[in-house]
């Protein structure tokens, strides 16, 4: 029998371009989120941090691509591997024929692989990059964590896509403007309502690229019943945690 997932959404402070520095905040993150596991009775058999949309080189569209073999990702793999973690993080990524996407590289102790490129581009991005192919699982400690990245979580065929894989839980990475929470808010009410999984979405917090002077921040982790069970403010730096059985 699987054992407890432990859940975190992180919203780590961000440099815009800048992956070395970035990714150190990334690796504060998870190491944090590892030391508050640790005052747990009974730890956890995974741990996941999930992170923002291109939460690597900030919300900048010509950010260039990210590669999982780039020893800047070092950081994150070490604190992976210290705390037993997997970090999903928000990164432009290279596909077929060179192609630009927005993605999630699944980060732990082993290294790092892109898990999933985003489907549903929006605004300005069209120009910028090419959508993902398909809907992607990850499986942790046996529990199925399918992925989405922002604009992905209002298409409803995205949901019901992904949860005909057969998922547990619907996790995104998000920027979004400040009067934009109660949008992440609706969307994850209506994807637990239609297909009882829990849902998580790590919201970029602090000015970027984009024509993002703010943006939302307030990341949070939703029961399959509908109900919060986990959030955090607007500022760069927080981070919450649920754990799930």
């Amino acid at each position: 029998m699987r054992g407890p997932l432990t859940l975190t959404v992180a919203q780590p402070p961000t440099v815009g371009h800048d992956v070395a520095a970035n990714a150190l905040a990334h690796a504060d993150a998870v190491r944090t989120a590892g030391a508050m596991r640790d005052g747990d009775a009974q730890p956890a058999a995974g741990q996941v941090v999930l992170f923002p949309e291109m939460s690597l080189t900030g919300y900048e569209l010509d950010a260039a691509p990210v590669d999982p073999d780039d020893a800047r990702l070092a950081p994150i793999v070490d604190a992976c591997r210290e705390t037993g973690s997997l970090a999903l993080v928000g990164a432009p990524v290279t596909g077929d024929k060179g192609h630009r996407h927005i993605g999630v590289l699944a980060v732990d102790g082993g290294g790092a692989r892109v898990a999933y490129r985003k489907m549903f581009l929006g605004g300005a991005e069209p120009a910028h990059f090419t959508p993902g192919p398909t809907p992607t699982v990850v499986e942790v400690a046996g529990w199925r964590l399918g992925l989405a990245v922002c604009k992905d979580t209002g298409v409803p065929e995205h949901a019901a896509a992904t949860a005909a894989l057969g998922i547990d839980a619907y996790l995104a990475g998000a920027v979004d403007a400040p009067h934009e929470s109660v949008v992440q808010q609706q969307r994850a009410a209506r994807i637990t309502a239609a297909h009882r999984v829990r849902v998580a979405i790590a919201s970029f917090a602090g000015g970027t690229g984009g024509g993002y002077t703010e943006t939302a921040g307030r990341s949070r982790i939703w029961a399959s019943d509908g109900q919060v069970v986990a959030e955090v403010g607007p500022q760069p730096g927080e981070l919450a945690r649920a754990t799930f059985s």
